[in-house]
């Protein structure tokens, strides 16, 4: 349920989101970073569920979202997620007025499932594109 708050009920959110965005904007004006971004398995060739998600971050901002879903198909929705919430947060910050987002904190079951073989499926899938994921970037 939506509704509007005095304050920001969720200030991590917002400041993850805001640090994201300026992570988002140095990709698109420096590119990647010259050092590797990798989990502690990527080495051994297993890939987690966020690998990836720097280039793709990076291929988004330049326009190239078919090349940046083969990299990580869930970073461009978080991207724009990111760019949601902190839309919300100029919203509340100009107006004193936040939009939030009421959601229950027991987790039903279906949701639950759901969650669950989502993060199953983008693992397949990692693990499925793990030579690309492990190859030098060639940009």
């Amino acid at each position: 349920m939506l509704c509007l708050e005095r304050d920001d009920v969720h200030p991590v959110w917002t400041w993850l989101a805001v640090t994201g965005l300026v992570i988002a904007v140095a990709l698109a004006l420096f590119g990647l970073p010259p050092v590797d971004l990798h989990g502690p398995l990527h080495g051994l060739g297993v890939m987690d569920p966020l690998c990836g998600a720097t280039r793709s971050w990076y291929l988004t901002t330049q326009g190239q979202l078919r090349e940046a879903i083969r990299y990580n198909p869930a970073a461009p929705i978080i991207l724009v997620a990111t760019v949601i919430a902190c839309a919300r947060a100029v919203v509340g910050w100009v107006t004193g007025r936040w939009i939030t987002v009421r959601v229950s904190r027991r987790i039903s079951l279906p949701h639950m499932v759901v969650l669950v073989i989502t993060i199953v499926a983008l693992e397949i899938n990692q693990q499925s594109h793990a030579e690309l994921l492990m190859a030098p970037w060639q940009r």
